[in-house]
């Protein structure tokens, strides 16, 4: 490693202080060569910190046998879907290309990347500015990084941190990341006072003047000196327009021209734009404030382009954006590129012209997957769609409201379904208020507004059912089957459910049936009724082969609700991956959260404490969400592995999860909270508080004769000391365990591999050798609190010499962490350095050095942020 201030070549330009990135990129490669298996790399860091130059001089010191595939995202208003996959798509050909250009799923693109990624020789894989990346690359990084593993590949992604707010999608993407296999995060900061005084040794500007209003970026420091200014711009911006001005008047233009097409533009492009006046481009190229990238050109950096395009006057740059138009409707190779057609319409303030544009790209965007940018096409769409015809218009309306029913935008997806509504109320248009009724139930359904939902379901009905009945009514039928489907409303599921898939039959309506074959098999497999399994294996066949995303999701979920009520956790396990991996590939992000919620509840259910915490963890900790059923349901199973594992702060956790049950106001979530908190309040020895936390769900239960329900929540009063005898329709396992069955109760548990179930089932035993045995187990499952109860009991018999369990400071974590590290992992996961958690705790810092030094340890991490990746999967930031 070279000492700080020397350099590394990067052809005519030296790169200053970057020798150590550049030593663990090739140490990545070394080890992707010499194992055969692929690593994935993140180069986070501000605009202009230099992460292109890093990746380019490494990128560029490579032997020829290693092949270098690079892609970059768009800067643009909304995103291309696929973007940067198109242009490396185009570059490597074959099946990549097809799969691309043909708009697949994410989910085949990124099999077609892996296949393209799978060959004997190392293949460096770069994907540029990650932050800008559409939701359907998104998916396809995801799915590639989770395999990268079984290739030869080092996969390296770039991104800008300080783009990344509470909501961005990269963030969860991030986190996702953070546990696929061994994953390598280089951080790139300033240059230091002495590089940029090197830099600065043949300039008159004071250098230390220029390290600190730089702040050491690179960037601004390379533009403030290029510019040959006597003394330190204000602004980036002004140091780009400085050595935009030293250009000849041709050269300007050109610059001007490339500005308003972000990324790259292509030279046939550029000839248009600059209606073939380019004999400024070599100027441009030779001064290095473009590059030349495939087949077109570039900035140097985004900064440099913005700061080009923000000087252009007014009527220059409708006239620039007008001529993209028309150059781009009609390339020269391929088909019209309708995402860039919209950007380039709404900038030149082209109303006709984004309302031509942007309902393309949206129809695009979301067969691919990208909702999120296909709601941003219908948006602008709509911006400038109001004097549109009214039927014109809310058809705009519906389309953005479907797009908002895949991502998380319920509310503004309800105020278009409103406005969509009042349109047609004035056209007297009876069968689309029908329809725009039923949607907006299906909307209010999804947000945890169940009581709203069956009102709306009902009006359309009543609307549907005087006109001809035709798909419109059989969704409304269905829709209302799965409201009372949701309320536990059995009798009210079956009627509707029935109606809505005999219409559908007939009317050959495939939405519809797979809804109404959902509820209803979700209601007989509640009941224990074997039909209902294949009413549910029906409805996804039925959803899969109509393409049906939203019900083949559907259909996926109730699956695994239903296996997980009928406590087969292990058939639940076949179907976790499935589901999870389809709802990425198709972008139903509350799905996706459902999904790993219910296997957080498998592996909870099963013993896996810290695998269920980390996948309830980054259901809690993603960006907040209209859809609150998943985080209720995220909040209550980390909540009950703290609980049982005697870690502390859950009962906030059960707080939040409460206060949303309330509001969701659904037994499923009123009877999973109520448990949850039931048995925390029981293992901490106050039984009393236990009638009061399922006293409502308990009498919901009772009334809607739900089974489990009735019968998990009984067995918390029975053993909080509140009633003696098993309600009559409680589920068997819990009749038999009140009435004392305990070897048929354990026998049943363990047969399903319900390990602590079994063991509470031995605790609610008095005999001495159960007792001993359920505290073994407890004890295995680093069950703390249960195991203290079960070794009282012991006590109270007279038992004695009882095995001591782990000692008190690191039984109450899975990695052994001390008390004192315990309190350290949560200041290092703020991003707090050593003297500063020294000042914090008010110890020396070579004390927090050690601390710091066994967390990395027994975590088993290099880095300080992969520690506080883990501590924030794990619960214990």
């Amino acid at each position: 490693m070279l000492p700080r201030g020397q350099a590394a070549s990067v052809g005519p330009v030296e790169l200053l202080e970057r020798i150590e990135e550049l030593s663990v990129l090739c140490d990545r490669l070394a080890e992707v060569s010499e194992q055969a298996r692929g690593r994935l790399v993140l180069v986070q860091g501000e605009a202009g910190i230099g992460k292109t130059a890093v990746l380019r001089a490494f990128c560029d010191g490579l032997d020829r046998s290693v092949r270098v595939l690079w892609a970059a995202c768009d800067p643009l208003f909304t995103p291309r879907p696929l973007g940067p996959l198109l242009d490396l798509a185009r570059a490597t050909g074959g099946e990549l290309r097809a799969r691309v250009e043909s708009g697949t799923k994410p989910h085949d693109v990124a099999a077609a990347l892996i296949a393209q990624l799978d060959s004997p020789a190392p293949t460096v894989l770069v994907l540029e500015d990650l932050h800008w990346a559409d939701e359907a690359t998104l998916d396809v990084v995801r799915l590639v990084a989770r395999r990268v593993e079984s290739v030869r590949a080092l996969l390296v992604i770039s991104y800008r941190d300080e783009r990344l707010h509470g909501a961005h999608q990269l963030r969860i993407v991030l986190g996702e990341l953070s546990g696929v296999g061994p994953v390598t995060r280089l951080e790139l900061a300033g240059l230091s006072r002495e590089a940029v005084a090197a830099l600065a040794e043949r300039s008159t500007i004071d250098p230390d003047e220029l390290y600190e209003k730089t702040i050491g970026n690179p960037f601004f420091v390379t533009e403030t000196l290029a510019a040959g200014a006597e003394q330190v711009p204000p602004t980036v911006r002004d140091a780009v327009l400085a050595r935009v001005a030293r250009l000849t008047a041709a050269g300007q233009a050109v610059l001007e021209s490339v500005a308003i097409v972000p990324q790259r533009a292509e030279i046939w492009l550029l000839e248009a734009l600059s209606e073939g006046a380019l004999e400024g481009l070599d100027e441009c190229l030779s001064s290095g404030m473009l590059r030349p990238e495939l087949d077109g050109v570039a900035f140097r950096h985004e900064l440099a382009r913005l700061a080009v395009e923000q000087s252009l006057a007014p009527d220059r740059m409708v006239i620039l954006h007008r001529r993209a138009i028309a150059a781009l409707e009609r390339p020269t190779l391929g088909a019209p590129d309708y995402a860039r057609l919209a950007h380039h319409a709404e900038a030149a303030g082209d109303a006709a012209a984004v309302l031509r544009f942007a309902p393309e790209a949206a129809v695009w965007a979301s067969a691919l997957g990208a909702h999120r940018e296909a709601e941003a096409q219908y948006s602008r769409a709509l911006r400038v769609g109001d004097r549109i015809a009214p039927e014109a218009r809310a058809d705009l309306l519906e389309r953005f409201a479907n797009e908002c029913y895949f991502t998380d935008m319920r509310e503004q997806g309800l105020g278009a379904l409103d406005e969509a509504l009042m349109i047609h109320r004035k056209l007297g248009n009876a069968l689309k208020q029908g329809e725009m009724q039923q949607l907006r139930g299906r909307m209010m359904a999804c947000s945890g507004r169940i009581g709203e939902a069956k009102v709306i379901f009902a009006e359309a009905i009543e609307l549907l059912e005087p006109l001809p009945h035709g798909r419109e009514l059989a969704r409304a039928y269905s829709c209302l089957s799965e409201a009372t489907m949701l309320c536990s409303e059995a009798e009210e599921t079956i009627k509707w459910g029935t109606l809505g898939s005999a219409l559908a039959e007939r009317v050959g309506d495939a939405e519809a049936l797979a809804l109404g074959l959902n509820s209803l098999g979700m209601i007989e497999m509640y009941r224990g009724l074997p039909e209902g399994r294949e009413k549910l294996e029906r409805s996804l066949e039925v959803a899969k082969k109509a393409d049906l995303p939203i019900e083949v999701g559907r259909a996926y979920l109730n699956l695994m609700a239903a296996l997980g009520n009928a406590h087969d956790y292990v058939t639940q396990d076949q179907y976790a991956e499935v589901t999870i991996d389809y709802c990425r590939a198709y972008g139903l992000e509350a799905w996706l959260r459902y999904a790993i919620c219910g296997q957080a509840n498998s592996h909870l259910v099963q013993g896996r404490w810290t695998e269920a915490a980390e996948a309830a963890a980054s259901v809690v900790n993603a960006p907040p969400s209209a859809v609150v059923g998943p985080r209720t349901w995220a909040l209550c199973e980390l909540g009950l592995v703290r609980a049982r594992r005697g870690d502390p702060e859950y009962w906030p956790l059960l707080d939040e999860a409460l206060e949303a049950a309330r509001t969701i106001n659904e037994l499923q979530y009123l009877a999973m909270v109520a448990a949850v908190r039931a048995e925390a309040a029981w293992l901490e020895g106050r039984p009393a508080a236990v009638g009061p936390d399922t006293e409502s769900a308990f009498t919901l239960a009772l009334e809607l004769r739900a089974p489990l329900y009735i019968g998990e929540l009984a067995c918390w009063r029975w053993r909080a000391g509140l009633l003696s005898d098993a309600p009559p329709d409680a589920e068997e396992v819990y009749r038999l365990q009140i009435d004392g069955h305990t070897e048929q109760v354990v026998s049943f548990w363990r047969e399903r591999g319900h390990p602590y179930e079994a063991a509470l089932a031995l605790l609610d035993s008095r005999e001495p050798d159960a007792l001993r045995q359920a505290l073994d187990e407890l004890r295995a499952l680093g069950a703390t609190p249960a195991a203290a109860i079960v070794t009282r009991r012991l006590r109270e018999l007279g038992e004695r010499r009882l095995p001591r369990g782990p000692r008190p400071q690191t039984r109450a974590n899975p990695h052994g962490l001390t008390a004192r590290e315990l309190q350290v992992l949560p200041l290092l996961a703020e991003g707090l350095r050593n003297a500063e958690i020294a000042q914090r705790l008010i110890v020396s810092q070579k004390t927090v050095d050690h601390h710091v030094s066994a967390i990395l340890r027994k975590l088993g991490v290099r880095t300080r942020g992969e520690a506080a990746a883990q501590a924030t999967r794990l619960g214990m930031a």
